[in-house]
């Protein structure tokens, strides 16, 4: 007679985009044995259609799938739960403590600091009480967790000390590259910050509500994404604007800002 699979054997984790997060989380589905798939995907390409496949293969055995901070460009399959906490996610718990609470598993100190900076950077990990040691290591393990390079960091720098301006609280940076943390890192504490290229832009810290409101219609239409509670980011996703439509949302929020 065949044993039945019990019900943590019929899961499957489908990972999103690399980040410490979800690094953290890949580290804790191999302790505990429980199945995952890792398309090695980034935050920008971390789509459900990557999965097409085990999804479909995992359908017909009737297992439950959780997709991880996947863009749900296909329709979910019977059985399928999303774990996020990002644009219409933004009130749940991180992923991390959402899957850490799925396998009924406590979190340790190294967790809670990668949760906290994963839900709200540097001021999430301050409250709670994390020391500048600590700090220093979860930035440092986010940055390199999202493939930044030493090149990055050097084009972040750049940027910095030659492409920074300031209008009243609000720091407003070109970059030469699409990887703003580096940025972000290097100019905190802010106020606010907004980064931006020719293709994308991200505005990040106290008035983020503000900015998202003002391109409220944008954000409906799915062109925009937020996170981290009300003073967290809000960004235009990349090459969805022309060039021309990039700088003039720029200059509107640098007019909401004022």
């Amino acid at each position: 007679m065949q044993k039945q699979m019990s019900e943590s054997e019929r899961q499957l984790f489908l990972l999103g985009g690399h980040d410490l997060e979800m690094l953290t989380i890949r580290q804790q589905l191999d302790r505990t044995g429980i199945a995952y798939v890792d398309h090695q995907l980034r935050w920008d390409n971390a789509r459900l259609s990557s999965y097409r496949k085990e999804l479909e293969e995992a359908s017909a055995k009737d297992w439950i799938v959780y997709g991880v901070e996947l863009q749900e460009d296909i329709p979910k399959p019977p059985g399928y739960r999303a774990i996020d906490h990002h644009n219409s996610f933004a009130h749940f718990d991180s992923a991390l403590e959402q899957v850490m609470a799925l396998l009924g598993q406590p979190m340790d100190r190294y967790q809670q600091l990668v949760a906290a900076n994963d839900k709200g950077y540097i001021p999430g990990m301050l409250e709670i009480a994390a020391t500048q040691d600590e700090i220093n290591l979860i930035r440092h393990a986010d940055r390199k967790a999202q493939g930044i390079t030493d090149e990055d960091e050097s084009l972040a720098e750049k940027a910095v000390t030659n492409n920074c301006t300031k209008i009243g609280d609000l720091f407003v940076v070109k970059a030469f590259s699409s990887r703003f943390s580096p940025i972000c890192d290097r100019l905190f504490p802010f106020r606010s910050l907004l980064v931006y290229t020719d293709e994308e832009w991200v505005y990040y810290g106290k008035g983020m509500e503000n900015v998202k409101k003002f391109f409220e219609k944008e954000y409906l239409a799915d062109n925009l994404f937020c996170g981290g509670g009300e003073n967290g980011y809000v960004g235009a996703k990349c090459g969805v604007y022309s060039l021309e439509e990039i700088q003039k949302m720029v200059e509107h929020i640098k007019k909401i800002e004022k």
